[in-house]
């Protein structure tokens, strides 16, 4: 006899697991009945498992908008495949390709909770010393890398992830300090294809990053270069080489 087979928690696992695919796949958070329907799972083990869900920080529940999202903990587990290292192999040589290319440190970085993580750092000849080396976390709304991420997450993930002015980290006095602020900010990085900062991380320095999107078009990471202000470059110099390395990237990763 298969005790796996016979166990009573197998079918709620699948379903747990198939409600956690599904919600990834979303550019939004949905309503529960739509995930009962779409999964011809009933209605009251939705409820009851995405309340479970949401217990463990996987699932957020957007009460005015009667819908449910991805929670912070399933970017932990994004951050978790980061560093078991198949994004960062396939993205080593890309970002370091874009150093030779344009001689300045560069980064790839995953999202996870409201940090992002770097998992890819390579430096540039003659260059300063960076704060964004592997295994480092930096609150996300203050870093490039962490911006586009943000820019590509449905705007009620967004909320989600940032409810109020406490969830806001600060480093240098400068940077979005409540939700209002960052979803401006955001809107312009959507219209701009790109993310800047500019001493938020670090006085001194300035950073552009592109978001790297999977095949649902979920930003699974982000590269960045950053460079120090005397070297009187701007953002619109080096956008198109950053953006490149973004592309290159997703499409490896989504097989596009």
């Amino acid at each position: 006899m298969s005790v796996i087979s016979d166990s009573p928690q197998v079918p709620a696992a699948d379903q747990t697991l198939r409600i956690l695919t599904f919600l990834a796949h979303q550019r939004g958070p949905v309503a529960a009945r739509t995930i009962a329907t779409q999964l011809g799972l009933p209605r009251s083990t939705v409820y009851f498992l995405l309340r479970t869900l949401t217990a463990h920080g996987f699932a957020v529940h957007l009460e005015r908008e009667h819908r449910w999202g991805l929670g912070t903990a399933a970017f932990e587990l994004a951050g978790g495949y980061a560093r078991q290292e198949p994004l960062a192999r396939l993205g080593r040589p890309l970002v370091a390709a874009l150093v030779d290319r344009i001689g300045e440190s560069a980064h790839l970085a995953v999202m996870t909770g409201r940090d992002v993580l770097y998992i890819v750092e390579e430096r540039a000849p003659r260059r300063p010393a960076l704060v964004t080396d592997v295994g480092v976390r930096l609150p996300a709304h203050l870093t490039a890398t962490g911006r586009a991420m943000l820019a590509a997450l449905p705007r009620e993930q967004v909320r989600a992830l940032y409810p109020d002015a406490a969830t806001f980290a600060d480093r240098t006095g400068t940077g979005p300090s409540s939700p209002t602020a960052l979803r401006e900010l955001l809107r312009h990085i959507r219209a701009d294809g790109f993310a800047t900062e500019d001493g938020e991380v670090t006085l001194g320095m300035q950073s552009v990053g592109v978001a790297v999107t999977d095949h649902a078009g979920w930003p699974a990471a982000a590269i960045a270069v950053t460079w120090p202000d005397r070297a009187g470059r701007d953002a619109a110099s080096l956008v198109d080489a950053v953006a490149a390395a973004a592309h290159e990237l997703a499409r490896r990763i989504s097989g596009r």
